[in-house]
């Protein structure tokens, strides 16, 4: 990893991740649309995706995209499973390239939290009849609220095969042209229900202790970073804690972090929650910088904060402070696509316009 230095806002220097580099600070974190039809990617994500590079990001994310059918959240969720789905995908990767962003993807499995109905229709957990489909996890433990069907508990041959599925979705992911990859750990989908004590209660050695509760995850990092070029980075989205007592806490992700690392693993995306349905969880500007910041300390990786980052001061000081190399902005980019080019004015500098705006930015 390489910082370029250089005057102005620490928000906007380069950062260089093997050998890709960010034209700044500034991600577009992974933002389910529920918006594809089979998998695809369409017009929507299109406009979405586009719209938030030429609004200046550095680095652009595609929401959480499914290994398998019964891998996804929604049915309106992306898929990577099938030849078919890359060439929608390049279409958004190159019009995210030409506009100096780096286009980077999530690939995941949601586990015992798949099969669920659309947002804006309940999120409920579809019945057959409604579409949805039979769930997995590591134990046949339910989520609970609206999402209350008993998963399958994996079995041992079951749980071997998915390192594969992950890697037959990151080849696709490098045929679409994606240069960042990422692997979806965090919110109580399935990485994170192994991981987690609460939702693991396996007896064998994808259960127990944690250096078998994190077993399946970095088998799968392992064969993925295999054939995952090795000049391009591998980041890991994790939940740095379950916010509940007795469950996944920051400690345990200091320590994956430095297995992680060791495995090719450039960035660890540090967000926080989704495994229990009534965890507390202290909502507030910035309130997972913190973990982001311990991560990137004590496990010596490169880190990515989240969590209501959403003043350009907030952003500049986050950097600047050392708690983390990227910022990765949700709900903030969804009221605002020009937040970066906003945030440089902001900090006193501007930054280059698109052509076609350059007498209006």
């Amino acid at each position: 990893m390489r910082t370029d230095s250089n005057d102005g806002p620490h928000l906007f220097q380069p950062l260089t991740i093997r050998s890709v580099t960010l034209r700044n600070r500034i991600g577009v974190s992974p933002m389910c649309q529920y918006s594809a039809v089979d998998g695809l990617a369409n017009d929507w994500h299109y406009v979405h995706y586009g719209a938030r590079a030429v609004g200046g990001a550095g680095l652009v994310i595609v929401e959480a995209t499914g290994v398998t059918p019964e891998g996804r959240i929604t049915p309106g969720c992306l898929g990577l499973w099938s030849d078919d789905q890359i060439e929608p995908l390049a279409r958004i990767v190159k019009f995210v390239q030409a506009h100096a962003a780096v286009a980077g993807i999530q690939i995941g499995h949601a586990g015992r939290k798949a099969s669920a109905g659309l947002p804006w229709d309940g999120g409920e957990h579809l019945t057959t009849a409604q579409g949805g489909w039979e769930t997995v996890a590591p134990s046949a433990i339910p989520f609970g609220g609206g999402l209350p069907k008993i998963p399958q508990a994996l079995t041992d041959a079951q749980i071997q095969a998915l390192p594969a599925r992950f890697v037959d979705a990151a080849k696709r992911a490098r045929a679409a042209g994606f240069t960042w990859l990422e692997l979806h750990a965090a919110h109580g989908y399935l990485f994170g229900e192994f991981l987690s004590p609460l939702t693991n209660q396996r007896t064998d050695k994808y259960g127990g202790s944690f250096e078998n509760r994190i077993r399946l995850l970095l088998e799968t990092t392992r064969a993925v970073r295999r054939i995952w070029p090795d000049n391009l980075p591998l980041a890991v989205r994790i939940s740095a804690t379950d916010w509940v007592a007795g469950g996944w806490d920051l400690d345990s992700s200091i320590g994956l972090a430095k297995l992680l690392k060791a495995e090719g693993v450039d960035l660890m995306d540090c967000s926080s929650g989704g495994l229990l349905p009534d965890a507390v969880i202290p909502v507030q500007p910035g309130y997972q910088v913190p973990f982001a910041e311990s991560i990137r300390r004590q496990a010596n990786i490169a880190t990515a904060a989240v969590g209501f980052i959403t003043e350009p001061q907030q952003a500049e000081d986050i950097v600047r402070a050392g708690q983390a190399d990227v910022v990765l902005l949700a709900r903030q980019f969804l009221v605002d696509p020009y937040w970066p080019a906003h945030a440089a004015k902001t900090l006193g500098i501007k930054m280059p316009p698109p052509n076609p705006y350059a007498r209006a930015w």
